[in-house]
């Protein structure tokens, strides 16, 4: 049997880690697993990080410690997996990934000079199109082809990316003001397929109202996803306490009536405010 490395405070004891696992002796699921297994941990694991960067200053630390860990590990799983069928290794990446750092930042390895963030950006934009072959400024230049090609990423979060690069283009509105009557006309247009009744329709028109609510927050420097998420943590706190409050008066949850609920909600809502 394999044994665990007497050093554990560097890359190579992971990778020396990771490979006993997938090894003869190795854990049975880990030997199991393909790229496309482990696809669903890596969007896990990524947004659990996201979660622990999110969460209360006084565990942070702790919990990016452990999440940036896991993280890790689906890299150096990945790159075990594709060294035993020979395409790569954890080296390659690694080496990878810095020629392309310092290939991205010629204003610190090289020569060019940069005025400010926005001047870095550009210049980022620039060197990733010359990368792909793809001529042009990436606005009056670009290839059709090109022009809206935005990573796959949640759909609220590439909503946004979307409205980013439409923005470069000059196909934006002006104002919030003007995102938001556009959101007022997509919620009548979405209350006009609920009179319908046609599931079709009422699912354009949702996805439209979302699309155009993404925008509203790219127009207020609000990133949606990161909102969302937000938003999300509130109510499960709110709905958490909410279902302690009923219970800490004895009340049967299943037997509430809809104002009863309400008024625990209420009251949840006003305790989460101190």
């Amino acid at each position: 049997m394999a044994k665990t490395p007497a050093e554990l405070r560097n890359i190579e004891s992971l990778v020396e880690i990771v490979a006993s696992l997938r090894g003869p002796d190795g854990c049975p699921w880990d030997k199991e697993q393909t790229h496309e297994s482990l696809t669903q941990y890596a969007i896990e694991e990524t947004f659990e990080l996201v979660e622990a960067i999110e969460s209360a200053p006084a565990q942070r630390d702790r919990k990016m410690k452990d999440e940036l860990g896991d993280v890790l590990f689906q890299v150096v799983l990945h790159s075990q997996l594709a060294s035993e069928r020979g395409a790569f290794t954890l080296a390659d990446v690694i080496e990878n990934v810095a020629e392309k750092l310092v290939r991205r930042h010629p204003h610190v390895f090289g020569d060019v000079k940069v005025a400010d963030s926005a001047e870095v950006v550009k210049n980022w934009d620039e060197i990733k199109k010359k990368e792909s072959g793809i001529g042009g400024d990436g606005v009056s230049g670009a290839t059709p082809d090109y022009a809206l090609k935005v990573p796959p990423l949640p759909a609220l979060q590439r909503a946004y990316k979307i409205g980013k690069r439409t923005e470069k283009y000059k196909f934006d509105w002006e104002n919030v003001e003007g995102v938001m009557l556009k959101v007022e006309e997509e919620f009548d247009e979405l209350r006009e397929a609920l009179d319908n009744d046609v599931d079709s329709e009422i699912e354009h028109e949702l996805g439209d109202v979302l699309f155009s609510l993404a925008q509203l927050g790219r127009h207020l420097g609000m990133e949606p996803e990161q909102v969302l998420r937000k938003g999300n943590a509130r109510f499960e706190e709110r709905f958490n306490k909410m279902v302690k409050f009923a219970s800490a008066d004895g009340k049967d949850w299943g037997a509430l009536n809809v104002e009863e609920k309400e008024q625990f909600w209420l009251k949840a809502k006003a305790a989460l405010k101190k």
